[in-house]
């Protein structure tokens, strides 16, 4: 009786113990699933480091190289091959100086050609900036005695101490350059030996402001006219204020980039530059303003793939073995449906529209059949409520999966925050929206920006109508 007690009691000890040891095993189980999806989560490309949310998918493939199923690295410089390009030298109209050496005694058998051996030399000048005066002379009137100037040139007057084209090198500097006003005043007095003041730096930056304005709003009235608008946002630090900078992109050589800076992050913003009836195709990632903008309007929009694929990729380092299997299965299914969209220009129109619609049928198919996780969940939910704004750029051929484009104009704006560290009032955020709409719009259609602003400040002084920035909508 004894030892059957004593038995029950070390049974009932080491139940305990194993229910003990169980529930350990379980909080130990847990910890692991919390650290492996933390370690998921810290392994996302786009969030961890400066490369853009793009993926290799939405590109197109490499070309073949060397021997199959090895891949050589690739040597520094030219490349086995590669055509050698060479500076195009000065037109004689650019030349200011030319010398000219030659044997200074011939030998025999040797004969002067009419060709010479070329090298044109570029040099700063000793003295790089001009100083003009321009005197009125006073008169006095003889009863009266008020004293009176003849009348200066209206530019003269506008335009202050700097000229015109020193005033677009100042603006250059401070825009394209992200210069703080101390650093052009050193560049200035240690370069050219011209001392200004900050205080006058500031007055010509604002000077410059004002002459891009009718570019700025000539940009605002193209918006609602396009055919296709990348559109993405991001933050805007101002004494300690999260604004918002906007950024809408028209593609193509004769296409702009336009900025606003708001306080807002809303389909208002939508709604005030494009108003409620665009007629063009939005190309935007999937933030609820877009969302909000789509259900209140009737207009076509282009969900980018490149944030979508990001998180597909996610669920392929989740722990959950479901979860990280659907991952894997739609992006499989997706990098199916780029082979086929890469191959558009190659196949016939009708065989490569059934081979679309059968590989889009087939990620609709995958994607809306998640496991009960909820980063699966999330991107069913995006197939489910979204699916035709996820396809529209198999509908329409110049329509970009992507919303690439504008992500890469925003990189300079990343830049300018990160150096300047925002802005400080309303003049100043006037300022880098039209600046950075003249930066972006001039490099997109090949334009020297210098040159636009050097003509927009000299117009803006002689009172005259301002250079067109946007032809394509003139």
């Amino acid at each position: 009786m004894r030892m059957r007690q004593a038995v029950c009691r070390n049974c009932e000890r080491l139940a305990r113990r194993v229910a003990e040891l169980e529930g350990q095993l379980a909080s130990a189980l847990a910890r692991i699933e919390e650290l492996e999806r933390q370690l998921a989560a810290l392994r996302k490309d786009s969030s961890t480091s400066s490369k853009p949310p793009s993926s290799d998918i939405v590109k197109p493939p490499p070309p073949p190289s060397g021997k199959p199923g090895r891949r050589r690295k690739r040597r520094r410089g030219g490349q086995p091959g590669h055509q050698r390009h060479l500076r195009p030298q000065f037109p004689p109209e650019q030349i200011e100086t030319t010398w000219t050496y030659e044997w200074k005694e011939l030998e025999e058998n040797w004969q002067p050609l009419d060709e010479f051996r070329i090298i044109q030399q570029v040099e700063l000048r000793e003295k790089l900036f001009d100083v003009v005066e321009h005197r009125a002379r006073l008169y006095r009137h003889r009863q009266s005695g008020r004293i009176e100037a003849a009348p200066l040139p209206a530019e003269v007057v506008r335009s202050g101490l700097i000229g015109p084209r020193l005033s677009s090198l100042i603006a250059y500097q401070k825009g394209a350059c992200h210069m703080s006003y101390s650093l052009i005043q050193r560049f200035l007095r240690d370069v050219l030996g011209l001392p200004i003041s900050t205080g006058q730096l500031a007055k010509t930056v604002q000077k410059a402001s004002m002459a891009l304005l009718p570019s700025h709003e000539e940009g605002r009235h193209a918006l609602p006219t396009q055919e296709r608008l990348n559109i993405d946002e991001t933050g805007h630090p101002e004494c300690g204020r999260d604004l918002w900078t906007w950024g809408f992109h028209a593609p193509g050589p004769q296409g702009f980039t336009w900025f606003h800076i708001d306080p807002a992050r809303s389909s208002e913003v939508l709604k005030e530059f494009l108003g409620e009836v665009f007629a063009g195709v939005v190309g935007c990632d999937y933030h609820s303003a877009y969302r909000k903008f789509l259900r209140e309007t009737s207009i076509l929009m282009q969900f980018c793939w490149a944030h979508l694929i990001r998180d597909v990729k996610f669920l392929t380092t989740l722990p959950d073995r479901v979860t990280r299997r659907y991952g894997e299965r739609l992006l499989a299914q997706i990098k199916r449906l780029f082979r086929v969209w890469h191959r558009r220009d190659e196949m016939p129109k009708a065989r490569w529209q059934r081979a679309a619609d059968q590989a889009r049928r087939a990620v609709l198919e995958v994607g809306r059949r998640a496991p009960a996780r909820s980063e699966a969940q999330n991107v069913a939910t995006r197939f489910r409520a979204h699916a035709d704004e996820y396809f529209t750029f198999l509908k329409l051929p110049r329509v970009e999966p992507t919303n690439n484009a504008i992500e890469r104009a925003f990189r300079f704006l990343a830049q300018d925050r990160k150096l300047t560290q925002g802005t400080r009032g309303e003049a100043g955020r006037r300022w880098c929206e039209r600046v950075w709409t003249v930066l972006a719009t001039c490099a997109q259609q090949g334009r020297s920006a210098f040159e636009f602003l050097a003509e927009a400040v000299e117009a803006h002084f002689q009172g005259a109508a301002a250079p067109v920035l946007f032809p394509n909508t003139s």
